[in-house]
């Protein structure tokens, strides 16, 4: 009886039986199976091999959306005729490699993965790792599996990671061994380390330190493929948020990041920066953004350093931060005063109002005060008022004003009540308030300053934006807009671009934020007073965006980088000035890490960026010379699916750029989850 391999169908060498699958369970599987060995054992080639065995078992075309449907449509009975021939064959590398060829392929589509998971998918391969004639094969379908895996799935393989990294010492010169383990550790290790709600516990046992290590090992090696480079600098990247210590124990690793600010790939340059970013969370300090009323005043009447007061003097001192908040302390004393003597709290509020439109440091704490004879301490007195606190005053002058009922008078409350909820760090509820108030009044930009601070970035970005087309505002407002669509921007982009790629919409987002962020930060230190108390901080984003953005343009010394430096330093001398502590926070200590390493990381990692860019510069050399390593083209055929039935072309691309393959499945347009037979998500209602 002739094999199937011998069959004269007529057909294309691709499967593409009825899908019905043979019933194998009902039959003696020996008798099946045992006439083909000899056959199957003949093969030579991983992907013949899986070919043979799919026209052995009568599958559907794996490569088309088709044939995955078929699988579905059966999948009860192909998934016990393959299991079935695992556990028979389970000593013949041959059937067990090529089944889970077959395994994998099949987990391209989300649905069907998910069900070959919960029946024990990885538990399967694993010993296929420790087998010589299927190691190959095993870590290439294990890959595949982890590149298309969810979450559980990738958690799952993460668990074998000891397994992957001893694959890594015992064969070291073993480049497709070591590629395939960095690509599915990637995934699988990347995936852990960056759910927020993994344990610590869980990362300790994937023994990070050794997997960098490896890591950094396997980067250096001068034929090592872009796809796997590409991995690894994703997992270097990634590691550095939840295992910062270890990545900061190999310097070397650290100037790797700085250096791939370089690349002549935007999305490497901002994944690093991302890194970068991230290295300093867990250690960094919140900028509180307060100045000290007391330093404030001391300073000023130690008067400024002539350096700093010709600043001041070039810029209009009149409009200068420290001119306007003086003069607003001032105004806010006599107001108080003045509201002591008539009780007019509908004057009162109005003059706040104004105020807040001029400072963040308009209505200070505090209150009216007199000396207790008996103790010679001062305290808080009563003066007829319906409050003590200044503070306090904010809600029963809105009320006052509100109750006069203009528009203008309405626009006046809402700031009252917007800043006192600003000022008891009640931030939801400033922002709700704010949003009604801009249904009545659209050209108020405080109301989208107050939105703005709001933690939702993409909500917080849109209503700056907004707020600085607005007719009616300040400078200080302003200013304060132009601070936040830096600071929204700029999370945004890093953001967006880590997880696209180029002709994603994602992608495309994630450039265009970066250099609105870019385009504010260059607005706001060429505009705004010097004396401004974001400054350091817009400096820091300016610096950290132009190295990213421009990329290897730049020179090594960071010469086009010098006016920024000055302005930086300026700002730091008004910090000193004003006694205001400089916090550490993430932006500055990734500024300060960036600029100090930058000369020699570029000195240590510039030949290995640019053999990186080359090989991306060529992504069907860059596959080929990974899958070249591995012992036929199963690689290509695991990731293959054409757009319909015989009749879409293959496309190879370089991974991790999400353009891994041509499959046209039916993806959720909320998650991105691919299936055939996917027709209606529960998250989105959509398919696209």
């Amino acid at each position: 009886m002739p094999g199937p391999g011998k069959r004269k169908t007529g057909k294309s060498k691709k499967a593409g039986g009825s899908g019905a699958g043979r019933d194998l369970s009902n039959v003696d599987i020996s008798t099946v199976l045992d006439s083909y060995i000899d056959e199957i054992n003949g093969t030579e080639g991983w992907e013949t091999v899986v070919r043979f065995l799919c026209r052995m078992f009568d599958l559907p075309d794996l490569e088309t959306r088709s044939g995955l449907k078929k699988i579905h449509n059966n999948f009860p009975q192909i998934q016990k005729n393959l299991q079935a021939a695992y556990t028979k064959y389970e000593g013949n590398a041959k059937i067990t490699g090529g089944i889970a060829g077959i395994w994998a392929r099949m987990s391209i589509d989300v649905i069907l993965r998910d069900r070959l998971f919960r029946e024990g998918l990885i538990s399967k391969m694993i010993p296929l790792l420790d087998v010589r004639s299927t190691r190959y094969v095993g870590l290439q379908a294990l890959s595949t599996v982890t590149h298309h895996g969810g979450v559980e799935v990738r958690h799952e393989i993460a668990k074998y990671t000891s397994t992957l990294l001893r694959l890594m010492e015992e064969f070291p010169d073993d480049s497709a061994v070591n590629d395939l383990v960095i690509v599915t550790l990637a995934h699988a290790v990347g995936s852990v380390i960056t759910d927020d709600n993994v344990q610590a516990h869980t990362i300790r046992e994937l023994d990070m330190p050794t997997v960098l290590r490896l890591t950094m090992i396997n980067i250096r090696k001068p034929d090592a493929p872009h796809y796997m480079l590409s991995h690894a600098l994703q997992l270097l990247s990634c590691s550095t948020l939840r295992c910062y210590r270890e990545v900061k124990a190999i310097p070397s690793l650290v100037k790797l990041l700085v250096a791939c600010l370089r690349s002549a790939d935007l999305t490497v340059r901002c994944s690093s920066l991302g890194g970068l970013v991230r290295l300093f969370h867990n250690e960094c300090e919140r900028d509180l953004h307060v100045k000290d009323p007391q330093k404030f005043m001391a300073a000023i009447q130690r008067g400024f350093p002539k350096n700093l007061s010709d600043l001041l003097m070039a810029h209009d001192p009149t409009k200068c931060d420290t001119y306007v908040i003086l003069q607003t302390s001032a105004d806010y004393q006599k107001a108080m005063m003045r509201c002591v003597q008539d009780h007019d709290l509908y004057a009162l509020g109005k003059t706040l109002a104004e105020l807040i439109l001029k400072t963040e440091f308009a209505i200070a704490e505090g209150g009216f005060q007199a000396y207790n004879e008996r103790t010679g301490q001062p305290e808080i007195m009563d003066v007829g008022l319906p409050f003590k606190m200044w503070s306090d005053s904010l809600p029963i002058c809105a009320k006052a004003v509100r109750a006069k009922g203009t528009p203008k008078d309405l626009d006046m409350a809402d700031i009252l009540d917007i800043k006192f909820f600003i000022m008891r760090q009640r931030i939801p509820e400033a922002a709700g308030l704010a949003k009604r108030a801009i249904e009545r009044s659209p050209q108020v930009a405080y109301f989208y300053y107050a939105i703005s601070l709001a933690a939702e970035l993409t909500q917080g970005l849109r209503a700056a934006k907004k707020g600085l087309k607005c007719k009616q505002i300040t400078p200080f407002v302003r200013a304060n807009l132009l601070w936040r669509c830096v600071c929204h921007a700029g999370d945004l982009g890093l953001t967006r671009l880590q997880m696209a790629a180029p002709g994603d919409t994602a992608y495309s987002e994630g450039i265009a934020f970066l250099v609105s962020a870019l385009d504010d930060a260059k607005t706001f230190t060429s505009e705004i007073p010097p004396d401004s108390r974001h400054h350091i901080n817009i400096s820091n984003w300016l610096i950290l965006l132009t190295i990213a953005l421009r990329g290897s343009e730049l020179s090594p010394d960071l010469r086009e980088l010098d006016d920024a430096f000055k302005k930086l330093d300026i700002a730091r001398q008004f910090y000193e000035f004003f006694g205001i502590r400089q916090y550490k926070t993430e932006l500055r200590l990734t500024r300060e890490l960036v600029v100090s390493q930058y000369s020699s990381a570029v000195q240590e990692w510039e030949p290995f960026v640019r053999r990186f860019d080359s090989m991306g510069s060529d992504p069907e050399k860059a596959q080929d010379q990974g899958a070249s390593k591995a012992e036929d083209n199963l690689a290509a055929w695991l990731e293959g699916m054409h757009v319909d039935d015989g009749q879409g072309c293959h496309t190879k691309c370089s991974h991790p750029k999400l353009t891994t393959n041509s499959v046209e499945l039916y993806r959720c347009s909320h998650c991105g989850n691919p299936s055939a037979i996917l027709r209606k998500c529960g998250g989105c209602a959509k398919t696209r």
